[in-house]
């Protein structure tokens, strides 16, 4: 059972909460997930949904790289409301079953180098707080700085994401694949 209150539509908000719980669906479609637990504070959710939409779905960086990145961080984290959306979401962008089953598992078989590569270098991040040299060099050649920033970016958002439905405790979708405890 969630820690706080889940909180799913405007309507149950009032005032500057409730308008900004009104902007939050009119881009996101709902106030689910993370963004039931932000609205706790109004402001942050606001912000934060400024940057998801940053994150998701702007810049260069392709979109299956980002989810790659977001896999690998629902994994360390063992964050099931991550873990279950972006598996959906890898199923869309192609991303081979094989390749979500080996991020599950934690082993490395069945992932092309190339997508192995942005696994590695978001589980260096996370798992060490640093990347290595050659690894960090390989991933500047291919994606460049900018790119190589949104990535990174992107790795610190999935974890601050993360973060909050661990910390509320909040239920997973019961339709997404859950993650072995």
């Amino acid at each position: 059972m969630a820690r706080l209150e889940v909180i799913a539509s405007p309507t149950a908000l009032t005032g500057e909460a409730r308008d900004i719980a009104e902007r939050i669906v009119d881009t996101r479609k709902s106030l689910d997930g993370p963004f039931s637990v932000w609205i706790h504070a109004p402001e942050w959710a606001e912000r934060v949904a400024h940057l998801g939409t940053l994150v998701r779905w702007e810049g260069t960086l392709d979109l299956r790289s980002r989810t790659l990145a977001a896999l690998q961080v629902g994994r360390h984290f063992r964050a099931q409301y991550v873990w279950g959306i972006q598996g959906i979401i890898a199923e869309e962008r192609s991303i081979a079953r094989a390749t979500v089953d080996a991020i599950r598992d934690e082993r490395y078989d069945h992932i092309p180098e190339a997508d192995r590569q942005i696994v590695e270098f978001t589980r260096q991040l996370l798992s060490n707080h640093r990347v290595e040299d050659g690894l960090a060099t390989a991933m500047l050649e291919r994606f460049g700085a900018d790119e190589y920033v949104q990535l990174t970016t992107c790795i610190g958002y999935y974890a601050m994401l993360a973060m909050t439905v661990n910390a509320a405790e909040l239920e997973p979708d019961p339709r997404h694949e859950a993650l072995d405890e």
